[in-house]
């Protein structure tokens, strides 16, 4: 009989898994024992960056057998088929024991038994060789849940930082980890998993606890994670209305409260495929999704980390219905960048995509706001948000819609064009205006001979005001100095322009 070790600190049960408490108790050679003996209670507790809490009165619950109980079981192929169900369920047991990886040198021989036996019951899954009854299902499904819903750490690293520039936290577990979710992925893929059975314990409670596992600083694990989840989602179609509510709660945290989630890029991807498979018409549903959630995506600060992801799921459903394509470029408008240029260069390139999967009508409802916002950019002193907005005019398909509607666009964007070419600093921007401008002249010589002549008379009025406000401030200088006296203010025009003042002599 495997002795009982009480260990200060334990952790406290959740309501979810209540009945978890019961699940591992190990008689002779790890077999379940029933009645009234002692209990050896693993916990599942949701992903989170909280401490666990401690509990140290009667109702603690006891922790699992010391580590130097762990006895390597046969191999399945050396044991009797009809032993195999059994066998499977003892090395499942043996699996649930819960070990300290930051210490390399601790318990290696125990570490290296139950590595090699969630070797052994991967591939017992994945080879198909035995359809596993319902009670092994069961629990496999609880020993997953020990072994990978857990209390992830602080954050190690910097705010907003490209994980391409800084070296990931890596989970000191993981060679035992990955062997669990690929356990967890071959039993959700096998085509011998019963999905009306298997929703018992993949239900609402699991699938929450592995979107909360998302927040992983681990990007191996997020990857996992991202693969099972979408494996869920197409194999369990009672659990896909609650999977897409579940994201949508992730976002709005992220977006409205923390904007800080290691797994967006990951969920992002998950949907890209999701909303690629929507049925036309599309529902209110996913429309709503778009609006109060994806779109609203664009503001937090990291959104460069996600955008790639974040584009191809705005795009898929403005392919999807083209008719939402006045809604996406309203909502990128909305939160377009002021100050971050990087931000802006991306958005113009999401922009391009946008209007790629654009029809004329909706073109027509968002083109001034749009080109009001594109001359903008075509002005700006940073190079790259210059010469990205002039990238538009390379695309044929925009091209075409700019050709249909001329007449609104060119008098919009012309002033931009003339001061490009006149004052900007970057040659390439200044080459690239040209060829804008020549493209236009060579669509409608009339309307851009008209849109000069409105600018050029634009020009002359400014000067006209600028030389009127000159003339008034040297008369105002003139009786000043007509006048004199100590209690007069006398105005110096130092700059030319009549913007300098002086005290009395």
């Amino acid at each position: 009989m495997l002795k009982k070790i009480i260990k200060g600190g334990h952790r406290k049960l959740s309501k979810q898994d209540h009945n978890d408490a019961s699940m591992y108790c190990f008689g002779p050679q790890g077999a379940r024992t029933s009645g009234p003996g002692p209990t050896s209670n693993v916990v599942v507790n949701h992903a989170s960056r909280a401490p666990p809490i401690a509990s140290g009165g009667p109702a603690a619950v006891p922790a699992p057998p010391p580590m130097g109980s762990v006895e390597p079981l046969p191999l399945f192929r050396d044991a009797p088929v009809t032993e195999r169900q059994a066998l499977f369920l003892r090395k499942v047991q043996l699996c649930c024991f819960q070990m300290d990886f930051t210490d390399t040198l601790k318990s290696v021989r125990e570490k290296e038994i139950k590595r090699q036996t969630l070797m052994e019951l991967v591939e017992f899954v994945q080879s198909g060789s035995a359809k596993i009854t319902e009670t092994c299902q069961e629990e496999m499904i609880r020993m997953i849940s020990v072994n990978i819903f857990r209390c992830l750490p602080p954050y190690t690293g910097q705010e907003n930082v490209d994980p391409e520039e800084e070296e990931p936290y890596l989970e000191p577990s993981w060679p035992h980890l990955q062997l669990v979710y690929e356990l967890l992925l071959r039993y959700v893929v096998s085509s011998d998993t019963d999905t009306k059975l298997a929703k018992r314990y993949i239900d609402h409670s699991f699938v929450l606890k592995l979107l909360d596992l998302f927040d992983s600083e681990d990007p191996r694990e997020r990857e996992y994670l991202k693969t099972i989840l979408h494996r869920i989602y197409g194999r369990f179609m009672v659990h896909r209305p609650f999977i897409r509510k579940a994201i949508n709660n992730i976002f709005y945290r992220f977006i409205y409260e923390t904007e800080r989630h290691c797994g967006v890029g990951e969920l992002l991807e998950i949907l890209g495929s999701i909303i690629n498979g929507f049925a036309l018409p599309m529902k209110e549903e996913h429309k709503l999704f778009l609006v109060r959630a994806l779109i609203p995506l664009h503001k937090p600060k990291p959104v460069t980390l996600y955008h790639q992801q974040l584009s191809y799921c705005i795009t898929q459903f403005v392919e999807k219905d083209y008719k939402l394509a006045d809604t996406v470029i309203r909502g990128l408008l909305k939160f377009w960048p002021l100050t971050n240029c990087q931000k802006e260069v991306l958005f113009l390139g999401e922009l391009e995509e946008v209007l790629e999967a654009t029809q004329a009508a909706e073109f027509q409802r968002c083109m001034v706001p749009l080109f009001r916002q594109i001359a903008r950019c075509l002005t700006s002193s940073h190079f790259q948000v210059a010469e990205r907005a002039l990238f538009l005019w390379n695309n044929e398909h925009i091209v075409g819609l700019i050709a249909q509607n001329r007449n609104i666009i060119l008098p919009i964007i012309f002033e931009a064009l003339e001061k490009n070419i006149q004052s900007h600093w970057n040659q390439a921007v200044h080459g690239l205006t040209v060829n804008v401008r020549k493209m236009f002249l060579e669509m409608d010589i009339e309307l851009f001979e008209e849109c000069r002549r409105q600018f050029e008379e634009k020009e002359s009025r400014a000067r006209e005001v600028e030389e009127q406000r000159e003339l008034t401030w040297k008369r105002l200088a003139d009786v000043a100095a007509q006048r004199g006296g100590d209690d007069m203010v006398c105005v110096t025009d130092y700059s030319g322009s009549g913007s300098g003042s002086d005290g009395p002599p």
